[in-house]
């Protein structure tokens, strides 16, 4: 009796400590590698600049570096897609109508088309992430082929930017021109934006020098306290219009002006310097970027993404 008990306590602890043997071998094996996604041919051929040298792509994989370079791979999925739809959109909008370069359909200056960035850039960039992020842009690319914005049928001006103060802005407010899908929306984000406010300072002389260039015929005497009068702003803070000098001048010529990341700013003055405190950055028209992540964050779907902020759009796909 003895025997077998002994023989059923051996038996016991073999079978205890030949799955502790294959969690250790498991414990010790390398990591399975990501599989590889592929894109999808979208059946568009696009003609782009890169360093001053044209280069064919498919659509797709113009995308798949636009949205690279214009969005953080970190942001959540659904925020992605609805990036890839906005450049999609932007990209055939504007294909060939750039007349800078009648070369190429588009370039890579983000201050003229879209940023755009190599796979083997980005994925440098990223490091241990590589493989991660190339498949996470990749489906946001993929999931969305063919896929646009648009407005009463035709193809929107998807204008976009990295974060708004509380709201985004009206086409009108920033440029001049009423654009009925480029309205004012509230917009999510908040302190997790990078440098979401930011300080820019010039000394008084310094100030005075750059309001000059610009208008010269400004009339900058006394304290700079008396050149910045009479601002108008918008319920979300950011400056429609303010004269310096008596001479009037939109929040986005200020911006540009100063140097400063939005029109979304206040002015303190001593007697020998000027300070700008700033909320956000970009033009602050159409998609906020960040606020388009927040949104995604709180479950909503590339597609109320877009149509939060371009107001009246559907999402189709486009031929």
């Amino acid at each position: 009796m003895k025997k077998i008990v002994a023989a059923a306590l051996i038996l016991g602890l073999v079978l205890f400590l030949i799955p502790m043997g294959f969690r250790q071998e498991r414990a010790g094996q390398e990591p399975e590698t990501p599989e590889v996604l592929t894109l999808p041919d979208s059946g568009r051929t696009l003609t782009i600049l890169v360093d001053g040298q044209t280069q064919e792509m498919d659509l797709n994989q113009y995308l798949w570096g636009v949205v690279a370079a214009e969005m953080p791979a970190s942001f959540e999925l659904e925020a992605l897609k609805a990036q890839a739809v906005a450049a999609r959109t932007y990209s055939l909008n504007k294909a060939g109508q750039a007349a800078n370069h009648p070369e190429a359909d588009l370039c890579t200056d983000h201050t003229c088309c879209q940023a755009w960035i190599s796979r083997e850039a980005a994925q440098t960039n990223w490091g241990d992430n590589a493989q991660t992020y190339t498949n996470k842009i990749t489906q946001a690319v993929a999931e969305t082929n063919q896929e646009v914005a648009l407005y009463e049928g035709g193809l929107i001006s998807a204008l976009y930017h990295s974060s708004s103060a509380n709201t985004t802005q009206d086409s009108v407010a920033v440029w001049g021109g009423s654009v009925p899908y480029l309205k004012s929306v509230p917009s999510p984000e908040g302190e997790e934006v990078p440098n979401y406010h930011s300080e820019v300072t010039y000394t008084a002389q310094e100030c005075k020098d750059r309001i000059l260039q610009a208008k010269p015929e400004a009339l900058l005497e006394g304290e700079p306290a008396n050149w910045f009068t009479n601002a108008v702003c918008t319920e979300g803070g950011s400056v429609t219009t303010l004269d310096l000098g008596g001479i009037t001048v939109t929040g986005h010529q200020a911006r540009t002006m100063f140097g400063l990341r939005s029109a979304s700013f206040t002015v303190e003055c001593t007697p020998d310097s000027v300070t700008f405190f700033v909320t956000g950055y970009g033009h602050g028209v159409g998609m906020s970027q960040y606020g388009a992540n927040a949104m995604a964050a709180e479950g909503k779907t590339y597609t109320e993404i877009l149509q939060h902020y371009y107001t009246g759009i559907t999402v189709e796909s486009f031929e």
